[in-house]
């Protein structure tokens, strides 16, 4: 009996150190653990999503598929989640003119993201984190978020959207540049790739081209055209990237994962969205029955 005891607690614990171990990257985990990874994350799962397009003349065209991936693997290295693969799949149309533009039609970009949550439902996943690194997304993922009202589902969609800290990009800005002016391919977006991805950037060649905005609409007040965005940066940069570095982009990163960490935490545990969705889904079954 003794002996059996014995036995029964060095499997516990060598079952108890695997589970512990086991990797947080998707594609890394076996079929087994990957059972063991939907329990510890609390079936939570984080997207990380980017898209191929250009970043100026010194940044590489995965820039935001690199960002959005490195905030959710240094997120998940402290607060443990399962990280699906990197995700490209994304609205660019805006960048059509530009060499390596991958830019997929509405409709499958909108087919792929629904289709990758209802698997990741389907594998046991019941909340889903949206962590965007292109800004071209805000707007698909706003109406995308709406459009999952329109019909009942079995796991809550969470969009992760940082706020700015002023004290941090501060102290950016005074390790970089005092230039104000920066976007696209920019000071800030430059920094962090310099901390993130040293290896594949050319900050060198970041006075190339313009990256100033030529205000082509300026004239047209109470109008928004979707040509915005060519009419002010047709060189798909904006800012001046010239003095970024890998310090500030540490300092910025860094803060990102900290609100990250944070909201993950929050995700876990949260009941409210569930619930909400839940008697939203049943109500609007019957609209006349609803409470007035």
């Amino acid at each position: 009996m003794y002996k059996q005891i014995i036995a029964l607690f060095f499997l516990f614990t060598s079952v108890l150190a695997v589970a512990q171990d086991i990797p947080f990257q998707l594609e890394e985990l076996t079929a087994p653990e990957f059972i063991q990874a939907v329990e510890k994350s609390s079936k939570t799962c984080i997207i990380p999503i980017g898209v191929m397009e250009k970043h100026g003349a010194h940044l590489p065209l995965g820039t935001d598929v690199y960002l959005a991936r490195e905030y959710a693997l240094r997120a998940a290295n402290e607060e443990y989640v399962v990280v699906f693969p990197s995700y490209y799949f994304s609205q660019i149309n805006e960048a059509r003119h530009q060499p390596g533009t991958i830019s997929y039609s509405p409709e499958l970009i909108w087919k792929v993201l629904q289709e990758t949550l209802d698997e990741l439902n389907r594998n046991g996943f019941d909340k889903i984190i949206l962590v965007n690194g292109h800004g071209g997304n805000n707007a698909f993922l706003t109406f995308f978020g709406m459009a999952q009202l329109s019909e009942p589902r079995e796991y809550s969609l969470y969009w992760f959207r940082p706020q700015d800290n002023e004290d941090i990009e501060k102290k950016a800005v005074e390790l970089t540049q005092t230039d104000k002016y920066d976007s696209h391919a920019g000071n800030s977006e430059s920094s962090m790739m310099a901390a993130a991805q040293p290896s594949v950037i050319h900050l060198d060649r970041a006075g190339e081209q313009s990256g100033k905005d030529q205000g082509r609409m300026k004239h047209l007040n109470y109008i928004y055209s979707g040509i915005w965005w060519y009419a002010s940066y047709p060189n798909h940069y904006g800012g001046d990237a010239s003095k970024s570095n890998a310090e500030a982009g540490e300092l910025l990163i860094n803060e990102t994962v900290k609100q990250l960490v944070e909201m993950i935490k929050t995700v876990k545990t949260d009941t409210v969205v569930p619930e909400l969705q839940k008697q939203f889904f049943e109500e609007s079954q019957n609209p006349l029955k609803t409470k007035q």
